[in-house]
This record gives C-alpha cells, sequence and structure tokens, in this order.
C-alpha cells in the first residue's frame, strides 16, 4: 500500500517529460513542485473541494438519521414481517451498483435533478450496510434498558433517542467514517448525474484530467494527493473505530 502512495508523491515532484519517460526514474531528477500550482489552473479545484464536502456531510447525515432510525425499528419492534423487510433490506447489498444506477438515473431525470446537487446527495441518504450495521449494535444491547424505560413511561421516540442512541456512539462514528471514505471517493454516480463542471466532486474533476490521448500525470498526481488528504487524517485519528466497525459487521 506505501509504495503506490510513494510513486504518487515522486511523480507529482517531476516534470511531465520524466514522469513519461523509459526507463522510469524513481527519484525525480529535478524536484518540481509547480504541479501543486498548476493543477489550480487546470480546473477549479477549491469548487470542487466545496462540492465534495457538501456530497459527504448531506449523505452523512442522512445515513446517520435514516440508517440508526430504521437499524432500532428492526432491533427492538415487534411488528408483522419485520424478518422478512430486514431480509429485503440486506438482498440491495448483493446488488451491484451498476444493476440500479439505470433505475436511479430516470428517477432523477423525472425529478429534474441531473446536474444538481440534489442527485449526489439524495440517493446516498440511505444504506441498507448502514442499516444492517446499527441493527447489530442495537440487538447486543440489553432488553433490560427498553423495559425499565417503558415502566417510566417512555414511548418508543424517547428511547431511541434518550437511551440507545447515545450508547451507540462507537457504531454511529463506524458508519459516519464508512459513509466519508464512500462518498469520497464515489465517482461513477457523480459522473452519471452531472455533466455540468461546476457540479462535480473531487473524484470526477481529477478524472476529467486524464485525456484521451495524453495525460499530465505530475498535475493528476498533485491533484490526487490533494484530495485525498482530508481522508488520510480521519483514518489516522479514527482508525481504532473503522476496525471496530469491521469487526462488528463480521462478528455479529
Amino acid at each position: 500500500m506505501i509504495i503506490p502512495f510513494l510513486w504518487m508523491i515522486l511523480t507529482s515532484l517531476k516534470t511531465m517529460g520524466e514522469a513519461t519517460q523509459l526507463p522510469p526514474t524513481i527519484i525525480p531528477a529535478i524536484w518540481n513542485w509547480n504541479s501543486y500550482v498548476q493543477v489550480f489552473d487546470y480546473m477549479p479545484f477549491l469548487h470542487f473541494y466545496w462540492n465534495t464536502i457538501l456530497m459527504t456531510a448531506g449523505r452523512t447525515i442522512g445515513q446517520l438519521i435514516l440508517c440508526s432510525l430504521a437499524a432500532y425499528a428492526f432491533a427492538r419492534i415487534a411488528f408483522p414481517g419485520r424478518n422478512i423487510l430486514f431480509l429485503i433490506t440486506l438482498s440491495v447489498l448483493m446488488v451491484p451498483l451498476q444493476a440500479y444506477a439505470i433505475p436511479q438515473f430516470l428517477i432523477m431525470v423525472e425529478l429534474d435533478w441531473l446536474n444538481t446537487l440534489k442527485a449526489l446527495i439524495v440517493p446516498g441518504l440511505f444504506s441498507a450496510f448502514g442499516v444492517f450495521l446499527l441493527r447489530q449494535f442495537f440487538m447486543s444491547l440489553p432488553k433490560e434498558l427498553d423495559e425499565a424505560a417503558k415502566i417510566d413511561g417512555c414511548n418508543h421516540f424517547q428511547i431511541f433517542f434518550y437511551i440507545l442512541l447515545p450508547l451507540t456512539k462507537p457504531a454511529l462514528i463506524s458508519l459516519s467514517i464508512f459513509t466519508i471514505l464512500w462518498s469520497w471517493n464515489d465517482l461513477l454516480w457523480p459522473l452519471i448525474v452531472n455533466s455540468s463542471p461546476s457540479k462535480l466532486p473531487l473524484s470526477a474533476g481529477l478524472a476529467s484530467l486524464q485525456g484521451q490521448y495524453a495525460t499530465n500525470f505530475p498535475i493528476l498526481m498533485a491533484g490526487s494527493l490533494l484530495a485525498i488528504w482530508p481522508m488520510i487524517v480521519i483514518f489516522i485519528f479514527l482508525q481504532r473505530y473503522f476496525i471496530e466497525g469491521i469487526t462488528m459487521g463480521s462478528s455479529k
């Protein structure tokens, strides 16, 4: 994992000629830092950054609210057909994005949401994975908490919001990390629903740097490094929750 990352850094510091020469060099002969400036001239990098932040924040907040409500219902409320509905929800995980991208695109067309941030955010507000992850955590909490709260007169919303939700902080952080990573790196869906450069996120903006006949690799690598550093920081500081989230989903 480290070698491709180092190769990306070193390529961003080479000139265009050195980045494409054969045989390739490892250490740049001339340390060229201009690529980190030129990337802002090649495309509206800061605007792409802002679009990505809005898309990521919107999807993350939506998933925390909607997935936690659905997970609580599946884990703590007994209603007819609960297990069947949960299995139907889980079955979405077995369907690749390419299979439902066309129906979602047609919905966006009907809503006249193409080339808008709504098309980037709304389809990502809910995920079967988020429901599954949080449901597993809700099920691990003692049933006595619900019974004690009901004796005190709490309804389901009060039990969810005041009793159980504060206890699911590790699971909520894990879901946030997964959603942030997925949204920040999402490339296919933004390219499907957006053709306007003003509404593209970073992932799609960087893809536009790849030319049909030639690609300026130093600028592409410099842009990629500037794009991924927030994810590296998040992973470094929250990797404990990231590992807990993976363990939670696989062992329970």
